[in-house]
């Protein structure tokens, strides 16, 4: 058997509203910096999630992860978290944390590196949009 790593990849989608917003500034900085985004009445994205996972293949199975399982773990940790929330309501990971693509991104990292091998590599990469992607760690 090789002992090569590959890369496995689990795709996944949730739905979110969110407002870019610094309690800090004032409103007419909030919308300079964040424009359309820091609309006080929220805005939504139709999140696409996809998780990388890198490590050797088993030797018993050949999987680097049992991508059923992975499916579950986003599921739980993920999903179920954060699909129809409001991002800034709805969630304590984001109570006191603008959720930036950037922040959403390293939070997902946060939830599911636990539970991956640390033989393993993590990955994961968030589209905001089709255009607008953010990956974590860089």
């Amino acid at each position: 058997m090789s002992a090569h790593r590959v890369a496995v990849y689990r795709k996944e989608h949730f739905n979110a509203a969110h407002r870019l917003y610094n309690p800090n500034w004032d409103e007419a900085t909030n919308a300079r910096v964040f424009g359309k985004c820091s609309n006080p009445h929220y805005h939504g994205h139709n999140y696409e999630l996809v998780v990388k996972v890198t490590g050797v293949p088993d030797v018993e199975t050949g999987y680097v992860v049992d991508l059923k399982v992975l499916s579950d773990l986003i599921r739980r940790a993920v999903l179920e978290r954060f699909d129809h929330k409001n991002l800034n309501l709805d969630t304590q990971e984001f109570k006191d944390l603008n959720p930036t693509a950037e922040n959403i991104v390293q939070v997902i990292y946060g939830l599911l590196r636990p539970h991956i091998s640390s033989e393993q590599d993590l990955e994961i990469m968030l589209y905001e949009t089709e255009r607008n992607f953010v990956s974590y760690p860089a």
